[in-house]
């Protein structure tokens, strides 16, 4: 059962027994005889306005609230409690002189001092919440003050990059500055891909069960697995996106519609795959190239070797070459949607 349903069901018993008794006692003199009648009467108006209007002041505000609080950094949220606590730490130091004033200043002054100076010590602390970090970040050093450390920012994980593998390496290397988020979410459907009846997709769920494993257990990776949620929305993608429109933070994945649809959005986008490709050696025509030639290739007489990185290097006239190495020279490099093909021909000094 849903907390919006429950919150009905309270609301309309609640209600319900608050009409019946003034129904029966503030009313049933006017008329007598008519005790039964005006709680029967009000005990129903009450049960239809306590199920149609209870979420309305209860669970809805909650959530309004709770949603609200997951788009402000962290950052803003320190520094707001922080000018709080300051906020109020004054107000008490002025309501006593208040206090002191004749009636009614003394009854209701104190009261909008509190409200006044805990409106304007959130407000200044939250405008100013730059000069707060500088404050408390010890000199001109990043990352060493109290704030800088909790103002870190996040980076969404999608299910593909952890089942992919690569980020354990990649986030080991120091190159991703922040904590990696996986919403609750995103682990339900990784744990359900590791119990999939079929047995490739159960391989690759405990491998991505396996990949989180390490990053946990490695203390140079700020790893965080998070409860929050997104309503409204079932797809593990479309609830990414929105989580990171409100968190204001990228998405991490290797999924190409993922990507797609997230910068349609405006939601920034860092891709395993794109990374890859950025770092992939850079090779011109005329340079020299060592490489194993190990299969055919379509046309005739060409050779078909791999680089360390998977880079597929088409040999012309390589075919006499099989199973040997050979230096070959750069003639093409084409990049295309399925990586890069880098096209040689034999050198001369083979």
């Amino acid at each position: 059962m849903s907390a919006d349903f429950i919150a009905r069901i309270l609301g309309m018993i609640f209600f319900s027994l608050l009409g019946a008794y003034y129904g029966g006692i503030a009313l049933g003199g006017l008329i007598e005889g008519g005790r039964d009648l005006y709680a029967i009467i009000l005990g129903l108006l009450g049960a239809l306005f306590g199920l149609i209007i209870t979420p309305m002041i209860t669970i809805r505000p909650i959530k309004a609230i709770r949603n609200r609080l997951t788009q402000v950094s962290s950052r803003k949220l320190v520094a707001g409690q922080i000018g709080l606590v300051s906020g109020l730490i004054l107000a008490a130091l002025v309501t006593l002189p208040l206090s002191k004033l004749p009636e009614p200043f003394s009854l209701f002054l104190p009261s909008v001092a509190v409200l006044l100076f805990g409106y304007l010590g959130v407000y200044v602390f939250v405008v100013r919440a730059n000069d707060i970090v500088s404050l408390f970040g010890r000199g001109d050093r990043p990352g060493t003050g109290l704030l800088d450390s909790a103002s870190s920012r996040s980076i969404l994980m999608d299910t593909s990059v952890i089942i992919d593998g690569r980020i354990a390496d990649v986030a080991r290397t120091g190159f991703l500055s922040g904590t990696l988020l996986i919403p609750r979410f995103v682990l339900n459907e990784l744990q359900y891909i590791a119990d999939s009846p079929d047995s490739l997709r159960r391989q690759r769920g405990r491998r991505g069960m396996e990949v989180l494993a390490q990053l946990q257990k490695d203390p140079s990776v700020p790893v965080r697995i998070s409860d929050i949620d997104v309503e409204g929305a079932r797809d593990v993608d479309d609830k990414l996106v929105i989580l990171a429109r409100q968190l204001r933070c990228p998405i991490l994945t290797n999924d190409y519609n993922l990507n797609r649809v997230a910068e349609l959005q405006g939601v920034p986008v860092l891709n395993i795959n794109d990374l890859a490709n950025a770092v992939k050696s850079v090779l011109l025509p005329g340079e020299p190239l060592s490489v194993k030639v190990i299969q055919e290739g379509k046309e005739p007489g060409q050779g078909v070797g791999y680089l360390d990185d998977g880079t597929m290097v088409v040999v012309e006239d390589g075919r006499a070459l099989l199973n040997t190495e050979a230096v070959v020279m750069v003639t093409k490099v084409l990049q295309t949607s399925a990586g890069r093909m880098i096209f040689a021909r034999l050198n001369g000094d083979n």
